[in-house]
């Protein structure tokens, strides 16, 4: 076994990632198979944050026809349902389990206070981040990247359909580069849809980098943590 390059980090998830083949609600196989992954890293006694995307359910900004704001607000309440379907995945295999929400919803979640939240991580608990950061106009990248700084992660791992940061659409253009080390500086200037622009200068103001991978196979968190070159690595000069 490999020693982890990690001791704190933070899973990004896209709420597509969730759903699976399917494309759209939550595929149960495809969760459990991610919970199982995380159980490994805790028990290497890595302490694993998570964020979760919506865009399985409702994408804020795909609201036609109502406002941004309540747009926003649906997509927030789509990344609390996966949240607590993450939860469950992983308390059924035994990970003790705590999920935060940016907007105070007590019957099913503890509200957002960050102290507690690395004391959780600190007792070798997952922390699931929810509701964004509680505010429309900002995306889960941006939450999850606010939620790194405020715990001190060593790092995002951004987990997507794709196998790394490419310099278009890799599925519509066979002949997409794709870059295996970039500054947070190349995203910005080349518009790489990576993380939004928010989130990648919040990474690089605090000095977050940021390992992109793909999650056909849950076992690539593992590897990420163990320091394996795949996906591509967004950092400093």
């Amino acid at each position: 076994m490999q020693s982890a390059q990690y001791k704190r980090v933070l899973l990004k998830l896209s709420g597509e990632a969730l759903a699976g083949e399917k494309g759209v609600g939550i595929d149960n196989t495809v969760v459990s198979n991610i919970a199982k992954s995380v159980k490994t890293l805790t028990e290497r006694g890595i302490q694993v944050a998570i964020v979760v995307g919506g865009g399985n359910i409702f994408r804020g900004r795909s609201g036609e026809g109502m406002d941004r704001t309540t747009a926003d607000h649906m997509g927030m309440l789509a990344t609390v349902i996966n949240s607590l379907a993450m939860r469950s995945a992983l308390e059924n295999i035994g990970v003790d389990t705590r999920v935060q929400t940016a907007i105070e919803m007590q019957a099913m979640a503890e509200v957002y206070i960050r102290l507690r939240a690395m004391r959780h991580l600190e007792k070798g608990r997952v922390v699931i981040f929810g509701a964004g950061t509680g505010n429309p106009y900002f995306s889960t990248d941006t939450a999850a990247a606010l939620r790194a700084a405020e715990i001190d992660a060593e790092v995002i791992l951004l987990a997507k359909k794709v196998d790394g940061v490419y310099d278009d659409d890799p599925i519509t253009n066979p002949n997409a580069k794709k870059f295996d080390h970039l500054t947070y500086i190349d995203v910005l200037q080349k518009n790489l849809k990576v993380m939004d622009s928010t989130a990648t200068s919040l990474c690089m103001d605090n000095n977050i980098p940021i390992r992109v991978f793909s999650l056909e196979d849950p076992e690539n968190i593992i590897r990420v943590v163990d320091g394996e070159k795949i996906g591509t690595i967004v950092e400093g000069e």
